[in-house]
């Protein structure tokens, strides 16, 4: 059957396709119900692998990219956020879509579909990008757990990576699942410290509704590194491998390939949880921006590396407080990001070699999995007790993500138009040309710093 799409229908839906006895029911009116009371825990839920995606996104190591941004660049940049919401949402949402419909990440399907040199290639930088994520998302914990109540910074290196690596290979999957939702919250943290800037909002406004570009290679490596945090190659194939996951754990949910019931409703969550997460996490990032411009760029403190500087330079501008807040943030996200970090890896690794993988399975049901996520999780501890300094390698860490993104997306891209991977719900419509514009935006910003570095 073919895989094309009619231009006159939704993306996710065929003429030929029939919508299931569970679709109809789903869409009946239900008559009227007692109304219940808004829960934020039952709504938080709802939610999955969108709304983790969307708040790892923000780790330590992103929070110093936007944190450097803001204040090197002040207001100017806040436009960036804007853009890219769009952009990160369409390209998570169909990495999504070929988790769910195939029963497969996104290396489980490139090692059955593409050629073996494309796939090592691809899954070598990933791991290497995350190893050192890893390393700088610890070393900027440690900073802010220093800044907070004391001792020595290597200590909390040691109790945050073991910590985050034991939590994902011996707890429950529910549980853990149950806990990365509830550190999102934790995010919530720069709102508070935007609060206790002072904050030009007509400039802040005017940075986000009016791009202000400046022809250089510093501005075009900070576009560039941004755009590698926010679409970030790592988020890409860990939402993929959730969608997978979530099969295994519930018994009514099939591959949409192999049983197509359902489709919608499905496709329908996928959206909402990929939307609120991305949302949720430009909000996040955009408050970073501002509260580094409003405090540190109009001070003239420009000079800012780590997330953990960005923290220790708000106290004599914006008081104990803002610091103190900025600083548990920190925390809270790494303990968020570093298992995303490790498990994308994992994924990638494991499903390249056609292991067993999977957070749902028992250590002793998928031990090459759990290894690779240890080792890499190992790596990143250990990189803190060398002269390397991973601050140091973290922004070209965030431009290699950028760079390693492209023919990510790209391979993406191919790989959910292909109706022998995705069958009759190939990717079309807006959705699949607005996939297209990301990956087209990432290769010109990249293309532009490597002119601009050239020059």
């Amino acid at each position: 059957m073919s895989g094309s799409l009619s231009r006159g229908l939704e993306p996710d839906m065929t003429r030929q396709e029939t919508i299931s006895r569970e679709d109809k029911c789903e869409y009946a009116p239900h008559g009227k119900g007692r109304r219940r009371r808004f829960s934020f825990g039952r709504t938080l839920k709802t939610l999955g692998p969108g709304l983790i995606t969307g708040a790892s996104d923000d780790d330590p190591s992103g929070i110093g990219t936007y944190s450097q941004a803001g204040a090197q660049l002040g207001y100017g940049i806040g436009w960036t956020m804007l853009v890219t919401f769009p952009l990160m949402s369409a390209i998570q949402e169909i990495c999504a879509r070929v988790g769910r419909v195939t029963g497969r990440g996104i290396s489980g399907n490139v090692c059955r579909h593409y050629p073996r040199w494309l796939l090592v290639m691809v899954v070598t930088l990933l791991f290497v990008a995350n190893t050192i994520n890893i390393a700088a998302d610890l070393s900027a914990m440690a900073d802010a757990s220093r800044l907070l109540v004391g001792g020595p910074a290597i200590l909390y290196v040691v109790l945050f990576g073991v910590t985050s690596v034991a939590a994902q290979v011996f707890m429950n999957y529910k549980r853990y699942v149950a806990v990365l939702k509830w550190l999102t919250l934790s995010l919530f943290a720069y709102v508070a410290a935007l609060a206790c800037a002072k904050v030009s909002w007509g400039e802040a406004l005017a940075g986000v509704l009016v791009p202000r570009i400046a022809w250089s290679a510093d501005y075009l490596t900070t576009i560039v590194a941004i755009l590698g945090t926010t679409i970030s190659p790592y988020l890409f194939f860990w939402q993929a491998a959730q969608e997978a996951d979530e099969q295994r754990v519930d018994a009514t949910k099939h591959p949409l390939i192999v049983r197509h019931y359902g489709a919608r409703r499905e496709f329908s969550r996928i959206r909402a949880d990929t939307v609120t997460g991305m949302a949720f996490s430009n909000l996040i990032a955009l408050s970073i921006i501002v509260t580094a411009a409003a405090s540190l760029h109009a001070s003239g403190k420009t000079d800012i590396q780590t997330s953990a500087q960005a923290a220790e330079a708000l106290r004599p501008i914006a008081g104990p407080f803002a610091e103190a807040i900025f600083a548990l943030g920190i925390v809270g996200t790494g303990l968020l990001a570093i298992p995303v970090l490790a498990g994308a890896t994992a994924y990638a690794v494991g499903e390249a070699r056609r292991w067993p993988v999977g957070l749902t399975r028992k250590p002793n049901e998928a031990v090459a999995f759990y290894s690779v996520l240890a080792l890499s999780g190992g790596i990143g501890i250990a990189l803190n007790f060398t002269p390397i300094n991973p601050i140091s390698a973290l922004y070209w860490s965030a431009v290699v993500n950028g760079v390693l993104a492209v023919p990510v997306m790209a391979l993406l891209m191919l790989m959910a138009r292909r109706s022998d991977i995705m069958g009759r719900f190939a990717i079309g419509g807006w959705l699949y040309w607005l996939g297209w514009l990301a990956t087209a935006a990432m290769a010109l910003s990249v293309l532009a710093m490597g002119v601009m570095q050239l020059l």
